[in-house]
Formats: structure tokens, sequence, C-alpha cells
């Protein structure tokens, strides 16, 4: 299936991330059935809160596309987006949405609200729990490592 084949790419991102002592999310932006921009977690390793996997994917995609208007793009992420994120696709217009693990602390497309369902005038369409276990599973692991 297609939307597994790229959030598979996106889990490998999620790794990396992980094994740079980040919270394990990767991201891919894909334009045509090709991935045009990748990111994943930096926080940490750059010390600024706004390097979250989603936000790093969206500045190369914008980069490569010469563009600030995503809506012919699709994102695929491992967690679902925080408010910051969310309301970065709706700003760059992306028009899916597609996310692994639900997130009932932080998450902006379900978890705790939805963004997507307020009355701003974009709304992308949305699609939650691929690989959710695979997802999830990589998350819970990472977590457990850091309690240990």
């Amino acid at each position: 299936m297609e939307v597994e084949k790229y959030m598979t790419e996106a889990l490998s991102l999620a790794r990396l991330a992980m094994a740079e002592g980040e919270v394990p999310v990767g991201c891919v932006i894909v334009q045509n059935g090709r991935v045009i921009a990748r990111g994943h977690n930096r926080r940490e390793r750059e010390q600024n809160a706004l390097l979250h996997a989603e936000i790093a994917a969206i500045g190369e995609a914008c980069k490569a596309l010469g563009r600030w208007r995503l809506d012919d793009c699709q994102l695929y992420v491992t967690l679902e987006p925080c408010p910051m994120c969310a309301g970065a696709m709706l700003n760059a217009r992306i028009a899916r949405v597609i996310f692994g693990a639900r997130d009932k602390t932080m998450g902006a497309c379900g978890g705790v609200l939805n963004l997507f369902e307020e009355a701003f005038g974009y709304h992308p369409r949305l699609i939650g729990g691929v690989l959710e276990p695979e997802c999830a599973a990589l998350l819970q692991d990472f977590f457990s490592g850091l309690r240990k």
C-alpha cells in the first residue's frame, strides 16, 4: 500500500532521530508519488524548540519547490502533529496529512483537539493510525529507555 510505503520511510527517519538521542519522530513530504522532503526531530541536538520533524520537512519542501504553498503535497509523520506543526501544515496548505501513532498529550489532529476541524480557511484531509503499532512501539522503547 502506498501510504505504508511512505510511513515506512518516515519510520526510518524516526529511528535516525532515536539514534541521535531525539524523540523518535520522522516525516516525509510527497508530491506526485515522489518524496521531496524529509525531516526528523532535532530539538535536543540544536537546542531549538521549533525543530520538530514536520517543521524541518516543510521547510525543506518549500525550498525544493521554491514556494510556500504545498497544496499538492502529502505529509507523512510517525506521531500525530502538535499544535505548532498542525498550524504550519495549515499555513503551508498541505493537501493531506497522514500520521502513525496518536498523541494524547499534545496531539492537534484528534488526540487532544483537532485544529483541522476549526473554522480556518483551509482543511487538509487527515488519515491517522497508519502503521500505528510500529510507530507507537518506537516511541515506547525510547521513553522506557529514558526511565531506566
